[in-house]
């Protein structure tokens, strides 16, 4: 091989490499991107659930003045509210958040891409 195609080769080998790791920081500013709507709608989840607790709280004051027939009625309500208060605290809210946030944020698919990238790196290093 002649130098002229040494370095054309190189020069080549260079612009490959550089543009993996402009995709690999575009990726990485996904991930980042995907990871802060994470956050926010989970701290959006737990707003909800305590916005839940505090309508809860007040029925509860409520139903201290009840009498008789209303009084059992709103029992039965607040039961059934705590009950589905208890069970989306337990995890089936969030976790359903979560779940729904993981399957259609890029979190997932900027991770493996970040790990593809990162053996293109790898293998573009063990090129030169």
């Amino acid at each position: 091989m002649t130098a002229e195609m040494n370095m054309a080769r190189k020069a080549t080998h260079d612009m490959l490499e550089s543009r993996i790791k402009t995709v690999e920081a575009k990726l990485e500013t996904m991930l980042a991107q995907a990871e802060t709507a994470k956050a926010k709608l989970e701290i959006k989840a737990i707003a909800e659930l305590l916005t839940q607790k505090h309508t809860i709280q007040q029925k509860l004051k409520h139903l201290k003045k009840l009498r008789d027939g209303r009084w059992e009625h709103a029992k039965a309500d607040i039961e059934a509210q705590i009950a589905a208060f208890e069970k989306s605290v337990s995890g089936g809210v969030l976790s359903s958040s979560r779940q729904r946030i993981e399957s259609a944020s890029p979190t997932g698919v900027a991770s493996g891409a970040r790990n593809a990238t990162e053996s293109l790196g790898d293998s573009v290093d063990s090129t030169a």
